[in-house]
């Protein structure tokens, strides 16, 4: 019995002993490191309306950031208002502000150990300032300012952008120990976004001059047109000046101090990548986080991301919260992906207008805190790659694009993404992956069409969906040796002929299958393989006279071959088609096309789960002082975050799953597989490069860590 017991001590000391190290990790073991490199961030920002400047109350708002466990604050400083008594007369003074408010919150947080980023929005200047200075906001093609009440939207190249900003910045830094400061709403503005309003682009004077000197002598366009050459420019011009602004904020920041972090929504000299998830438009998107997260953290892995879950429905309904089950999502996805933790709320807690969300961030915060050793040190596993049409996608693009993504959540397919810009500069890392998808990827620079032939010919197989390269019918041709003949076909009401069985064995049931928005004609002669026969619209009317659907002379998808690897060619919107409409056909046809391009597209993880349980996998090294840019992993971690409870227009409290077994393809045999929420030993099999077992009562998220 003695012997047995002493079994059972040891197994449990072994499992354990990776734990063993967490309560030594404090905070002196990192003082080598800027504080943000540790990943770990719990954040919560105050978005304070100008009257709460007089009722918040430090020593409630730090015991409210404890209580939830945050160790970082964002609130307000300047910009729009200052909420500290500026010096400056072209900062126009918060008329609420008491002298003492931003610095007592400043010390009382730093006596918790919560670090303090604040908050400044150069977007806007009160209406007293605009009328001393006219000359410093924006104007429209069409002569109107751009105001919200008595706030005037300012220009990029002016005055009080260029110069009283970094005054503003390097007075708050004098004044007060930040940890860091927040850019809020950087960059060019042609829209009103609290009002849903689109005004143009800016036709300020110094915007014009500014154009002007980059350009050598263009005037700056009026319109945002891609075919205009110098709207194109224009655009080189907007990068340009974005650049040099944040180098110079940079430069200015670390010279006072570089332990202060900068935080925005940009990627150039920044320390931390902000990111949002909001909620604004329908079908709802329950993946945004891991969206918005996976995405930076591909395209720049050398920054640290924190994703803020929006709390307002809306601008126009911001005291009205998202549900708490969408919230609970949104964290989970945050850290399984690599974040920290982010949440944005409309003032401080104290007689908050909707507090349903609180004990969220009380449990899933707390969750980090104390586990927070297994999150943030994660490398990619994944063999498959997502190309995104951008950081912020919207419109048709992005309906492409979460369209894949949708298929392979699903489908339990783990995938990176990178942003399209960035293809160039992550030339090395993708050509380690085996597939390559690029839903409707147009806008590509000479360089990242060279690196996506470099990647074919080193063997890295490409999916492209809808209308990829069309802007540039050379590449086109160059990559697949396709060419376009209609790629605006409307291709509602057309078929396309299931001709491969072999191939598309999840439809062996159908023969044809309906097609809905854009199916693009491309002559793929010089493909070396067609597949998907393009049948003509059915005659609408009454049951009698329907039908007469025929060959029309193309293929929906057409293959180039490589010594290596398989260019692959589907001109149509099948990603949009799946994220709109849901049919599990077409998701079935879009996976066994890549598993006919790459048959170990699925390996893996092979599992039962509902397709509703988000899997998410990662190589992990401990988050401790040690292993900071260590090479190699000490194992993987898998993240699950039910998503049951999401009706595609609601969100409910996520259905209890009982059991669910995981395959998962392993280079090692592990030395323990344990519950993260419990620590608990799961039982496992490791077997020809296998590790099985089963996961027991999933509710809302559960890790499991399996140690080498």
């Amino acid at each position: 019995m003695k012997k047995i017991l002493w079994i059972i001590i040891l197994t449990f000391l072994m499992l354990h002993s990776d734990l063993a190290a967490q309560p030594a990790l404090n905070k002196s073991s990192w003082d080598g490191f800027p504080w943000w490199k540790q990943n770990n961030l719990r954040v919560i920002q105050t978005n304070l309306p100008d009257y709460e400047a007089a009722t918040l109350n430090a020593d409630s708002l730090v015991k409210d950031l404890v209580n939830v466990s945050a160790n970082t604050l964002i609130i307000n400083a300047g910009g729009i208002m200052a909420f500290y008594p500026t010096r400056l007369d072209f900062h126009y003074r918060n008329p609420y502000m008491k002298p003492q408010m931003l610095g007592n919150v400043i010390a009382q947080c730093h006596t918790k150990g919560i670090r303090v980023i604040v908050r400044f929005d150069f977007s806007r200047i009160h209406e007293s300032i605009y009328r001393a200075h006219p000359d410093w906001a924006y104007i429209s093609p069409k002569g109107e300012r751009m105001i919200n009440r008595d706030m005037y939207v300012v220009s990029i190249n002016a005055p009080y952008v260029q110069d009283r900003a970094f005054r503003i910045v390097g007075e708050v830094l004098d004044m007060f120990p930040v940890d860091g400061i927040f850019l809020n709403m950087p960059g060019y503005q042609v829209n009103n976004p609290y009002e849903a309003k689109y005004h143009g682009i800016d036709q300020n004077e110094a915007d014009k001059k500014a154009f002007f000197d980059f350009s050598g002598g263009l005037t700056l366009p009026v319109e945002e047109n891609r075919k205009d050459s110098v709207y194109l420019k224009y655009l080189d011009f907007k990068v340009h000046t974005g650049k040099a602004w944040s180098e110079k904020l940079y430069e200015l920041v670390k010279s006072k101090n570089d332990r202060v972090a900068i935080c925005t929504y940009t990627d150039q000299y920044v320390d931390i990548i902000r990111h949002e998830s909001q909620t604004n438009t329908l079908p709802y998107w329950p993946y945004n986080a891991s969206d918005n997260v996976a995405n930076a953290m591909g395209s720049y892995p050398d920054h640290i991301i924190s994703n803020a879950s929006i709390q307002q429905i809306s601008f126009q309904s911001r005291y009205n919260a998202v549900e708490p089950e969408e919230v609970a999502i949104r964290l989970y996805e945050n850290i399984a992906n690599g974040s920290g933790l982010d949440m944005s709320m409309m003032g401080d807690f104290m007689n908050y207008e909707d507090e349903r969300n609180f004990d969220i961030f009380k449990k899933v915060y707390g969750f980090h805190k104390k586990n927070e050793i297994w999150y943030g040190n994660y490398s990619s596993l994944s063999r498959i790659a997502v190309i995104a049409p951008g950081s912020w996608p919207s419109g048709l693009s992005a309906q492409e694009y979460r369209g894949i993504q949708l298929m392979l959540k699903e489908s339990h397919i783990p995938f990176d993404i990178i942003e399209q810009k960035e293809i160039a500069n992550r030339a090395v890392v993708l050509k380690k992956y085996r597939l390559i998808i690029m839903p409707d990827i147009t806008g590509l620079s000479a360089e990242g069409v060279a690196t996506i032939k470099d990647c074919l010919d080193a063997g890295v197989n490409i999916i492209s969906t809808n209308q990829t390269l069309t802007d540039n019918p050379a590449a086109l041709k160059k990559i697949f040796s396709a060419a376009a003949v209609n790629a605006d076909h409307e291709g509602t009401g057309n078929y396309i002929e299931v001709d491969d069985y072999k191939i598309f064995k999840g439809l062996r049931k159908q023969k044809i299958l309906s097609w809905k928005f854009n199916m693009g004609l491309y002559d793929f002669s010089l493909m070396d393989e067609k597949l998907l026969p393009l049948m003509s619209k059915s005659r609408p009317g009454p049951p009698e006279i329907i039908g007469g659907h025929e060959f029309m002379g193309y293929h929906t998808v057409g293959i180039k071959k490589y010594p290596q690897a398989s260019a692959v060619l589907f001109p149509s919107n099948i990603g949009r088609l799946y994220y709109m409409h849901g049919y599990e056909q077409y998701k079935i046809l879009f996976t066994d096309l890549m598993k006919y391009i790459l048959s170990a597209v699925d390996d893996q993880v092979v599992t039962n789960a509902p397709p509703r349980v988000e899997v998410v996998l990662k190589n992990y090294n401990r988050n401790i002082p040690a292993n900071f840019k260590k090479e190699g992993s000490e194992g993987m971690i898998m993240h699950l975050i039910n998503l049951t409870g999401f009706s595609g227009n609601t969100y409910f409290d996520p259905i209890l799953i009982g059991s669910m077994n995981f395959k998962l393809k392993s280079s090692f045999k592990p030395a323990a597989v344990f519950a993260l929420s419990n620590k608990a030993a799961i039982p496992f099999v490791w077997k020809d490069g296998y590790v099985s077992f089963t996961v027991r009562n999933l509710r809302d998220y559960e890790a499991v860590v399996l140690r080498k």
